[in-house]
């Protein structure tokens, strides 16, 4: 069975577990919100690339080279309390952006009967994650740092969340508050903490790799593929076909701050500015498009296309340039190559 074969499986062991209040000796009359649990991480957690979860099982099969079954199951569940987390954050996301789609179906708060329930569903997932590692982990030696890993991500992930709402919630589009220091920041707690060094971090405590040293030098690199990723994210949600990246792109009604726009200040003349002011951050449609219109005409794709390439030619060099003999360099390399030139 190939390993996401065996990872998907596993799935449905972590449903059972986290939605059974018997197993968590829970009163009386509690039956219909854990039947929410369930509901919950069956429509959230398991539609998407699960990326996060898959790189915590290789990464520690590579670091240990051949796990024993239990190693591998416990990187399994530790890979769906990642996905789990994911979930988290876009649940709540979609009710911030007031998004309409995720992964090909409509965001949960959308659901009939769900609305803003949906918050307290984002903490419910939180505290799923955390249910997984006390269960699973609680007589580790590496039990604490797996939950202070966690906490910390947590935190990095929502100061990222907060950069990226401050430009979404101007009471007037002031456009010079879009920088690319804001834009660095924001991107790399709001996005490469969680998506790129929680799960190798994993991995790595997992494996008995707890050194300082090791995570700030394999966070440096894991850290520049996630901002990689994150520009990725940008650009497709503005080119990206909805049928494959599974969403509709609403970056320029929701005024993000996002590596578009700021391309498009640096190159835009005094009467592309007006436009710009004037269109973005607005709901209308033709508003929309005549942003849309303005990237093609500075050759936003072509800008973008240049970039990635830069950047992935700079961060190959800096895995071909890393040493630490704990960690294969390999783990790096396949997350590089798996977001390059994505589509979704």
């Amino acid at each position: 069975m190939e390993m996401w074969e065996s990872f998907d499986e596993h799935f449905h062991t972590i449903v059972k577990e986290l939605s059974s209040p018997t197993d968590h000796g829970c009163e009386d009359g509690v039956g219909l919100s854990y039947e929410r649990i369930k509901d919950v991480l069956e429509y959230n957690v398991p539609h998407g690339k699960r990326t996060r979860g898959l790189t915590v099982v290789s990464s520690y099969k590579k670091i240990v080279g051949s796990p024993s079954q239990a190693e591998l199951e416990l990187a399994m569940t530790l890979g769906w309390a990642v996905e789990i987390l994911q979930a988290c954050f876009l649940v709540a996301d979609d009710v911030m952006d007031r998004s309409d789609t995720r992964r090909g179906q409509k965001c949960w708060y959308r659901k009939p009967g769900i609305g803003l329930q949906a918050v307290n569903d984002a903490m419910i997932l939180e505290s799923c994650v955390f249910t997984l590692i006390r269960t699973h982990c609680h007589h580790k030696p590496f039990y604490a740092q797996m939950v202070d890993l966690f906490h910390k991500v947590i935190f990095n992930t929502e100061i990222g969340q907060s950069l990226d709402m401050l430009t979404t919630e101007q009471p007037v589009l002031d456009l010079s508050q879009f920088s690319a220091d804001h834009y660095a920041a924001m991107i790399k707690f709001k996005t490469a903490y969680y998506s790129f060094y929680l799960p190798v971090a994993v991995a790595m405590y997992m494996a008995g790799i707890a050194d300082e040293t090791s995570h700030k030098k394999a966070s440096d690199i894991l850290l520049r593929i996630g901002s990689l990723f994150q520009v990725q994210d940008d650009f497709l949600d503005c080119y990206g076909d909805p049928e494959v990246t599974g969403k509709i792109g609403t970056d320029i009604q929701d005024t993000k701050c996002s590596w578009l726009v700021l391309e498009a200040l640096k190159r835009v003349s005094p009467e592309q500015m007006i436009i710009l002011q004037s269109c973005y951050g607005q709901q209308d449609e033709a508003k929309v498009a005549a942003v849309k219109k303005l990237y093609d005409a500075l050759g936003l794709e072509t800008v973008y296309k240049n970039y990635e390439e830069q950047s992935y030619n700079a961060i190959s060099l800096e895995i071909k340039a890393f040493t630490n003999g704990k960690i294969p360099t390999s783990i790096f390399t396949d997350l590089l190559n798996k977001i390059y030139k994505r589509k979704k």
